[in-house]
């Protein structure tokens, strides 16, 4: 538990926001830095922290990460059942349960004009169930793994670009249309 209260210490503040500053420091350099202090457990589940969670409900050892898992999980299966009714598709879920507030999230941002604002306003939802997940111990290994997924998300979000987004969105609408 010591080494965790050396590793939090040396891990920057930063916030997560769409603007262009740079992150204090790189995905690569925190895992580097996680990998000294943690133990093989704490790092099979930080090999395993994606924001592309696994499709099956798998438990990882950390109620943190499980929790992200299943919400973020949530939210695709609502953005997929949004998009399968607007094609007029049959959608299955399966057994799988869906979190109320990501489907509340994805029909907000399925109803926006343009892809980038609904991307950005997801990116919003995904940091705010980041933040409410958050344990109140900053020490503990469930806050070294937040930590973790809202610098993937910052990362993820600094790389947008309205332009290139633009082209990719009209390239990819009108292969699907040809494909209709």
């Amino acid at each position: 538990m010591g080494g965790q209260y050396y590793l939090v210490a040396q891990l920057p503040e930063f916030t997560v926001s769409d603007d262009k500053t740079a992150l204090p420091i790189t995905y690569e350099y925190y895992y580097d830095l996680c990998s000294r202090f943690l133990s093989k457990g704490e790092m099979k589940i930080l090999d395993g922290l994606s924001l592309e969670p696994p499709l099956d409900d798998s438990k990882t050892g950390s109620k943190l990460v499980d929790s992200w898992n299943y919400k973020e999980r949530s939210l695709r299966l609502a953005l997929a059942q949004i998009r399968a009714l607007r094609m007029k598709k049959k959608f299955s879920a399966g057994n799988e349960s869906v979190a109320p507030d990501a489907v509340q999230a994805a029909r907000t941002a399925s109803g926006m004009d343009s892809p980038l604002a609904a991307e950005q306003f997801l990116n919003q939802y995904r940091l705010g169930v980041i933040e409410s997940m958050r344990p109140t111990d900053g020490f503990s290994v469930d806050a070294i793994f937040s930590y973790g997924l809202r610098l993937k998300l910052a990362a993820r979000m600094k790389k947008f670009n309205a332009v290139k987004g633009m082209e990719s969105y009209k390239k990819i609408y009108s292969r699907i249309l040809e494909e209709s």
